[in-house]
């Protein structure tokens, strides 16, 4: 069927239901509910279906006893990124490598932005940092192929320590191929999706630099 007509859709709010994080401590990842106006958790197992990824910039400013974020980019070694204090203003405008020291004294910390189905057929945002940046990089670059067609599990957490520091992973494994109603759902949440990000993406030619690599992202 022709997407013709996202051509003439301007939406303005992103359109994810949820907003969800990895939480460490909890071994899960939760979100804000809006109408309960409460945190909710996603309890293990949990599977979703990837739909793009994206970068940003998230984090807690001391001097201004706010939180840090940044606008959303698709090609993070070439588009901008400004660095935001919602009570302290700008923190640092430029391309990631370039602002990722000052971003970072001033309590901020990269963070990869994956869009989702869930299995409603929902779409939803995952946000990624530190360690489980790492885990994510590492299962998509083997099962590539995959990401199109079969749902991700996560089944339970790995652990993990840094020095005198524990943490937790998401345990990232390849699911069932998507059923031909789970295609079309997917296929319904892509455009809605990508109808956003056409507007919201700053429309550049393809990069002309290589990708930062994970290894390079100084979580």
């Amino acid at each position: 069927m022709s997407n013709r007509k996202n051509a003439f859709a301007q939406p303005t709010a992103n359109p994810s239901t949820r907003f969800m994080e990895w939480k460490s401590n909890d071994k899960s990842f939760s979100y804000w509910d809006k109408a309960a106006e409460k945190e909710v958790v996603q309890t293990l197992p949990f599977k979703f279906l990837v739909l793009d990824e994206l970068h940003t910039l998230g984090g807690w400013n001391d001097a201004s006893s706010s939180r840090i974020f940044s606008n959303e980019v698709k090609y993070i070694g070439k588009q901008e990124m400004t660095a935001k204090a919602f009570k302290g203003g700008v923190i640092a405008k430029g391309v990631y490598t370039d602002i990722k020291n000052k971003v970072k004294d001033a309590g901020g910390h990269y963070l990869k932005s994956i869009y989702i189905m869930l299995e409603d057929g929902s779409l939803a945002n995952v946000k990624l940092k530190a360690s489980a940046v790492q885990g994510w990089g590492e299962f998509t670059k083997a099962n590539r192929s995959k990401l199109a067609s079969n749902w991700v599990e996560i089944n339970k957490a790995i652990e993990g320590k840094k020095g005198a520091v524990k943490f937790t992973t998401p345990d990232f494994t390849v699911g069932d191929v998507l059923t031909s109603t789970e295609e079309a759902d997917a296929d319904k949440c892509f455009d809605s999706l990508e109808s956003y990000l056409k507007t919201y993406l700053v429309q550049q030619d393809e990069p002309v630099v290589a990708e930062v690599e994970v290894e390079d992202l100084d979580f």
